[in-house]
């Protein structure tokens, strides 16, 4: 029986280490980034899917993170608030994720940190002058929460966290854990659903129904998953829920009461570690897609009121 322990053990190393989670493969240029009308090229060459939402005279900058299976497209509701207020947005497909390349497939989080710093550059360039904000929705507060305690913080005049997906290993059941690790090592390309966008959904993301309709018929909007770009988002979740930003710039800090996604208690965790260093507003009508939730309206105006009394000389 020791001997086939030991056998079966051997066999299950080998599985892990044939069925490695697989990572989108990166460009193979090196080049200054840029915005143009409708891409982001990164640094290394890689052409992102850019829309933009444009006040005319614009006194700052938002570049938007979207969240997990979403794509730019998630901040077209405020974004249009926001341009009619003096605030341009701007918003690109992250790797994997909507018309961008290799979609499906995880590009890391050390990558996407990456592409939010030179986005970050690049609309330093394009708006010389204008102050310039990050936003980060869900998986793009996760994002945008681990580059603020990062060696390449992004060079921004404030930080928005939209419901950042902070929901940790540890904050999960044993059994998720595990099965998690299994599906991702043993079979990284097995597909999960999405209940988000699903016919039978037992998580609600948001009350906005007529909104996750029109997200069930898009087709850039990921119904399915493979387990292995899971197990990336569930490895940013880790890093977000232990960032610990040193000096950060102003934090804006917005979640819903209602939110199915991410518990309550790993988000009140983070917002007690930011000691201080943040403004809170938790929305008891908020669910976990704020912007698009039915109170959206406030939540947009929030946004207004804080970057108005954040940008420098206000």
């Amino acid at each position: 029986m020791r001997h086939g322990a030991v056998l079966l053990a051997g066999l299950v190393a080998a599985g892990l280490a044939a069925c490695a989670p697989a990572l989108a493969p990166q460009g193979n240029q090196a080049v200054t980034p840029v915005l143009a009308d409708d891409v982001f090229t990164a640094r290394d060459g890689m052409r992102l899917p850019l829309r933009h939402w444009d006040a005319e005279k614009p006194v700052a900058v938002i570049v938007a993170l979207h969240g997990m299976s979403d794509y730019s497209n998630a901040f077209a509701m405020p974004a249009r608030f926001w341009a009619e207020h003096g605030v341009t947005t701007l918003a690109f497909d992250q790797r994997g994720f909507g018309a961008g390349p290799d979609p499906g497939l995880w590009a890391g989080s050390e990558v996407m940190r990456r592409d939010l710093a030179d986005a970050v550059e690049a609309a330093h360039d394009r708006y010389p002058g204008v102050p310039v904000f990050a936003l980060g929705e869900s998986m793009g507060g996760a994002v945008l929460l681990t580059a603020l305690a990062g060696p390449e913080r992004p060079r921004i005049d404030g930080a928005i966290l939209v419901a950042p997906a902070v929901w940790s290993r540890a904050d999960m059941p044993l059994l998720y854990r595990g099965a998690l690790f299994l599906a991702a090592h043993l079979m990284p390309g097995v597909i999960l659903s999405n209940t988000a966008a699903s016919h039978v959904v037992t998580i609600v993301p948001s009350d906005n129904v007529p909104m996750l309709r029109a997200l069930a018929r898009d087709p850039l909007f990921q119904k399915q998953t493979r387990s292995d770009a899971v197990y990336g988002l569930v490895n940013l979740m880790d890093e977000a829920r232990n960032a610990r930003p040193d000096n950060p710039p102003p934090i804006l800090f917005l979640y819903g009461k209602n939110d199915q996604v991410i518990p309550a208690k790993p988000t009140e965790a983070v917002v007690a570690a930011l000691d201080g260093h943040a403004v809170v507003h938790r929305y008891d009508q908020g669910y976990h897609m704020l912007l698009r939730d039915l109170e959206g309206p406030r939540v947009w105006q929030d946004v207004l009121d804080w970057i108005a009394a954040t940008r420098p000389g206000t």
